[in-house]
């Protein structure tokens, strides 16, 4: 007889019965499977005040947009910006992915910014 197909789900479930059969038996995991650790290097760097400006500038928005952009007061960003106070870690890997891909982030900017349209205009 002919050799019996086999699907990507038949494989799927043999590999994780012979994990389930390592795992029962003991076995070292690492020497029987391939095994990956992924390492992400994401530590924050540090703000000083004219680098948090600098961030805010390269997406061309006032002080009260990038608070909001952030979701902090705009008396935070201020104090960012005067040395008052420096950013914490959160808000710190934001503004380094802002400033790793400015162009993502004003396009985002674009799709969530709306004017306000005055009482009294008409649409016609």
């Amino acid at each position: 007889m002919g050799k019996t197909k086999h699907t990507i789900a038949d494989e799927i479930v043999e590999g994780l019965t012979e994990f389930v059969s390592a795992l029962k038996a003991g076995n070292n995991l690492g020497k029987q499977f391939t095994c990956r650790k992924v390492v992400l290097d994401l530590r924050p760097e540090s703000y000083t005040p004219e680098k948090v400006k600098a961030t805010r500038q390269a997406l061309c928005v006032s002080q009260p947009l990038f608070a909001k952009f952030l979701g902090v007061s705009v008396k935070t960003v201020r104090h960012w910006e005067q040395g008052l106070s420096e950013p914490n870690k959160m808000a710190c890997r934001f503004m380094d992915e802002i400033r790793r891909d400015p162009t993502h982030y004003l396009e985002r900017l674009k799709e969530a910014t709306h004017s306000k349209k005055n009482p009294t205009d008409v649409i016609a």
